[in-house]
């Protein structure tokens, strides 16, 4: 058991059941939850047979949070006082206890994966195009509307696939992800459904707050409303594309709470990593931060940021500055992180070639048996037959048997290996190195393993990394085309942010003049990314500086913390 911050003892010891707790990345946010569980109950706050509600927006996040509150409170009250879940979780209780106040049948199927996107792969629809049908459908279903009225404003919207989708939908009795929330807020309009979540549930805590989307809100304040301890950082609001509206939940929250608490001091990053993440702080809305302790970090840190003429080199100087910490350092682990996967081919190459311990995150991370499942289907695959396939995806299915597994979770498992084989096939990749891509582990496997891990900076989000090599600074990629608006730009500074963050001893972010494009490998000029500007501010190494401070630190002090 870790000795509580002054900070989290206040978490703990608030007696008012709302409540704001700001905690930047490496604060201690997870801790300072647990021990506010801890606390309401402890001092009888919360009366049994009432409980207390968590909600997260992972499996992950929710087992991190329940492993935190054992160090706490005993197994049996944490089973009796405590209910934790994950927003679709919640809401698919909701929709299966209550469904019939709203007309919906409570047998309906339940989401098991990306069904929308499946359909999509069905009908042949590229990436853009999913992506349109994505979008329409989540703005739509992020709003409290029944099912006549879905399929009337998509009618209007005009999208043919997205409209015989929903029908299909429908038809076969499913609920799909978006569903989900959308039913929980139309059941929660009753008062009477409401009342028994509030007579259950004496209070709410909300993780990662600045991830909520408006619905997710109005679903806490139903349930909780000035009686929810939130907990979170505007600053890593990284999660506009999904709906999440970072700075909207955070004016409606603050109004909600009586007391905010703020955190400052960080336990994760050195001095040096954290004044970068300081220098982007007026433009993510965060606050500035300081090492817990300075004084432990030999070398106070390192932060560099390295200009290359071209992609190639920028990945070979990222694979030898892995090489060389993990050459002194071999258990530790390197992040090299991009804002989008096809950024970071060139390191990945570089890696791939250079016999360091490597682990994508972009890869199949599979359980024994669909691994094997997946490895012998792969291994005779006819990709002549595919290519004349009027469904792929089917094909694979039959390909791999599906129909014979019967377990539940195992046949989520190979249908989701399955949809991840199918768009690599698609974008040409061979099916032996797909086969040679598939890792056997479970979703800790890549957690604490040493070594160089290639992800993206929204896969990366609440991961932590001894080292950090961020890749691709520049316009257009970070941030991305696509952010026009201030809101948007903002959200790209947080993604930096949150990649940044992820560091421990060090953070060196790179950029190139020259990068081809992945589809036709025609080289164009690029621009930096605007936020290195500020990012120098905080006196970064530049290449040189970056291989002496590497060469003059104590590699034993650094393997020790």
């Amino acid at each position: 058991m870790v000795t509580p911050t002054p900070a989290q003892l206040r978490i703990r010891d608030h007696d008012q059941l709302n409540l704001l707790a700001i905690a930047p990345a490496g604060c201690g946010k997870t801790e300072a939850l647990a021990l506010r569980i801890q606390g309401l109950l402890q001092r009888g706050a919360i009366i049994p047979p009432r409980k207390i509600l968590v909600t997260t927006f992972s499996n992950r996040a929710r087992d991190n949070i329940r492993e935190r509150i054992q160090v706490y409170i005993p197994p049996a009250q944490l089973r009796d006082r405590v209910s934790i879940s994950n927003f679709h979780g919640l809401s698919a209780r909701i929709v299966r206890a209550h469904a019939a106040v709203i007309g919906v049948n409570p047998e309906a199927t339940l989401p098991e994966n990306d069904w929308v996107g499946e359909q999509c792969r069905r009908r042949g629809l590229q990436y853009n195009a999913i992506g349109i049908v994505q979008e329409l459908f989540r703005q739509i279903k992020q709003e409290p509307v029944d099912d006549t009225e879905v399929e009337r404003r998509l009618v209007d919207a005009g999208n043919q696939h997205a409209l015989e989708i929903e029908r299909q939908r429908k038809q076969e009795n499913r609920l799909t992800y978006d569903d989900l929330p959308r039913l929980a807020e139309l059941i929660l309009q009753s008062d009477g459904v409401a009342d028994l979540y509030r007579n259950h549930f004496a209070a709410v805590v909300v993780d990662e707050f600045q991830d909520l989307t408006p619905q997710q809100l109005r679903i806490v304040n139903r349930i909780g409303d000035q009686r929810t301890t939130y907990a979170g950082d505007l600053a890593q609001g990284i999660y506009g594309f999904a709906g999440a509206r970072p700075a909207e939940i955070d004016k409606a929250v603050r109004a909600e709470c009586t007391e905010v608490i703020e955190f400052s001091d960080s336990h994760r990053s050195s001095p040096a990593v954290l004044s970068m993440v300081n220098s982007l702080a007026p433009r993510t809305g965060g606050q500035q931060l300081s090492s817990a302790v300075p004084e432990s970090w030999p070398g106070g840190g390192l932060s560099g940021i390295v200009t290359f003429a071209t992609a190639a080199e920028e990945g070979d100087w990222a694979m030898k500055l892995s090489k060389a910490v993990l050459t002194r350092a071999p258990k530790q682990r390197v992040g090299i992180i991009s804002r989008i996967a096809s950024r970071r081919r060139f390191a990945d190459e570089a890696i791939a070639a250079s016999g360091v311990p490597h682990h994508r995150w972009d890869d199949g991370v599979l359980d024994t048996d669909t691994a094997k499942v997946m490895k012998a289907m792969l291994s005779q695959l006819n990709t002549k037959e595919l290519a004349k396939a009027s469904d792929p995806l089917e094909f694979l299915r039959a390909a791999a048997n599906l129909e014979s597994i019967q377990d539940p979770s195992g046949r989520e498992a190979l249908a989701g290996a399955l949809t991840w084989c199918h768009d690599l096939l698609a974008e040409g990749n061979d099916p032996a190195e797909i086969r040679s891509r598939i890792r056997v582990g479970d979703n800790n496997t890549l957690i604490t393993v040493p070594g160089v891990h290639l992800l993206t900076g929204h896969v990366g989000k609440g991961q932590q990394f001894d080292w950090v090599i961020v890749i691709g600074a520049e316009e257009g990629c970070i941030p991305d085309f696509r952010a026009k608006t201030p809101e948007a730009i903002a959200e790209e500074a947080r993604v930096l942010s949150v990649m940044i963050s992820r560091a421990r001893h060090g953070a060196i972010v790179m950029r190139a003049q020259s990068v081809p494009a992945a589809s036709t490998g025609v080289a164009y000029s690029k621009q930096e990314s605007q936020f290195l500007t500020p990012l120098r501010d905080s006196s970064p190494l530049d290449s040189a500086g970056i291989v002496k401070w590497v060469n003059a630190t104590d590699w034993t002090s650094i393997a020790a913390r």
